[in-house]
């Protein structure tokens, strides 16, 4: 019998890079993916363009004013429950200091030391293919 095929899920991600150094977070312990690393981001509300999406979720888990610029890569990756299709955008630090509201964690690392970190599936099929 042929899989049932379904939507992806639409998530977005930002590429913020600092002094050379880019920002990944550690997810909470109780979500989907507890403790892995990953681009911060998220899903998107019903009618919210990407970009919006993006700044929104930054402000909500980060605390943080950004500019959304244009889409760094595309990752679809199947996870065991879903699939996801995640839009990294690069982003620019407008105002705030990103503090964890939702997230675990924050680290500033340099690209070439992004394959040390445990990231969830989409956001490790990204580093390994662009970093």
């Amino acid at each position: 019998m042929a899989e049932r095929l379904s939507q992806p899920l639409l998530v977005v991600a930002a590429v913020t890079l600092r002094e050379g150094r880019v920002m990944i977070c550690q997810r909470r312990p109780e979500v989907h993916n507890g403790l892995k690393w990953e681009f911060p981001g998220g899903k998107l509300e019903p009618g919210e363009s990407p970009e919006a999406a993006l700044a929104r979720e930054l402000r909500e888990e980060l605390d943080i004013e950004v500019r959304v610029g244009r889409v760094f890569d595309a990752v679809h990756y199947r996870y065991s429950d879903r699939d996801v299709l995640v839009l990294f955008y690069g982003c620019e630090i407008l105002a705030g200091e990103p503090r964890t509201v939702d997230c675990n964690a924050i680290a500033w690392v340099e690209p070439e030391r992004l394959g040390e970190y445990d990231f969830a599936g989409a956001d490790r099929a990204f580093v390994e293919r662009l970093f």
